[in-house]
């Protein structure tokens, strides 16, 4: 039974120029979103990031994810980090958050891509069976 309409995300080619455009204005969105949130007190500097890198790695793959997660880094640093606009020496602290946020967009961009390949499976009609399986012992 086929489900119509199930996934219907809009999907990029992960490779091609505009999955990283839109990897750029991800990155750029979550800013302002996170501008917003720090000017209403939030100290999570990667907060608005995290969940822009799943749907990003759902809609324009890992390789667009990569390249947003990577621009980021310095944007965080530069812009939500104190002293503001401005590079400085890193904290333990700041420096941890770099690393956590680090660890977390690989894992997110590993998920993303493993549903991506998902969806794709499931649209083309699943996995088809091809006679015997190693599995299965025919003696």
């Amino acid at each position: 039974m086929r489900r119509a309409g199930l996934f219907a995300v809009p999907r990029v080619r992960p490779w091609s120029w505009q999955a990283f455009l839109l990897g750029l204005v991800v990155v750029g969105l979550s800013a302002v979103l996170q501008g917003i949130c720090v000017a209403l007190g939030a100290k999570l500097y990667f907060a608005a990031f995290l969940p822009s890198l799943f749907v990003l790695g759902l809609v324009a793959g890992a390789p667009a994810a990569a390249f947003a997660a990577l621009l980021t880094v310095p944007l965080v640093w530069w812009a939500f980090m104190p002293p503001f606009f401005e590079f400085n020496a890193l904290t333990s602290a700041n420096t941890d958050s770099i690393n956590l946020f680090c660890l977390l967009a690989v894992l997110l961009i590993g998920l993303a891509d493993l549903c991506r390949e998902t969806m794709s499976i499931i649209s083309r009609g699943g996995l088809k069976r091809s006679g015997e399986s190693a599995a299965t012992n025919s003696q």
